[in-house]
């Protein structure tokens, strides 16, 4: 797996300029830009993308929810749909990781048991997601889930 991350660059006429771009090696194109920095805005970003730990979060709820769905689908469960809302804190100084993370998963299909829910959650934290897995060294991830008959 590989990407290529590059600075776009303070473009002229702008306050500021850290904005990024990523080029996955898949060829997908991503975007990212720091928060705005009032006391220095050269040293800020313009609030155009977000930023990359946001897109590390998203990462690992893309990571997770992927696997939930394949592990129902497999188990031959009626799954429809899948959604995961992170929560997140990080430490307060540098390195800011995160260091709690909750998940809190909707899973939508017709007679789906919680069993199989509750065990597909469990399976990509303690087994498949290496997002979360990854995460998990930093971080207390706590998960729960709702079904939603579809």
């Amino acid at each position: 797996m590989e990407c290529t991350v590059s600075w776009t660059g303070a473009t002229t006429g702008m306050r500021s300029g850290m904005g990024f771009v990523a080029e996955t090696g898949s060829g997908h194109i991503v975007n990212m830009d720091g928060a705005p920095d009032e006391k220095n805005p050269a040293n800020g970003g313009r609030n155009q993308a977000p930023r990359p730990m946001e897109m590390l979060l998203a990462g690992a709820g893309g990571c997770t929810a992927y696997d939930v769905v394949l592990i129902l689908k497999r188990g031959r469960h009626d799954v429809k749909g899948c959604s995961v809302q992170l929560t997140s804190e990080r430490a307060e100084t540098d390195p800011k990781v995160f260091t709690k993370i909750h998940m809190q998963f909707t899973v939508s299909g017709k007679n789906l048991p919680a069993g199989a829910v509750e065990r597909a959650i469990a399976m990509s934290h303690d087994k498949y997601c290496s997002a979360t897995i990854m995460l998990g060294h930093t971080a207390e991830i706590t998960t729960g889930f709702e079904i939603v008959e579809a």
